[in-house]
């Protein structure tokens, strides 16, 4: 889909620099991405210590 963004140029700059990108494009889709990811872990965590699920570490690390 093509979009006209006006994007800060030095925020754009220093997030391509950051994350050794080279292209606009791809440094603004592996933003998306990673704002999608981080929101996906949120949600999951509110979940943390409300669901017992039986499973013992060590057997699924295979220590015993």
């Amino acid at each position: 889909m093509r979009t006209t963004l006006d994007l800060p140029e030095n925020l754009l700059s220093e997030a391509m620099k950051l994350t050794h990108t080279d292209t606009k494009t791809a440094v603004i889709i592996r933003a998306l991405e990673e704002l999608v990811r981080k929101s996906k872990i949120s949600d999951i965590k509110k979940y943390q210590g409300k669901i017992d699920l039986d499973i013992d570490l060590n057997d699924l690390r295979d220590r015993h």
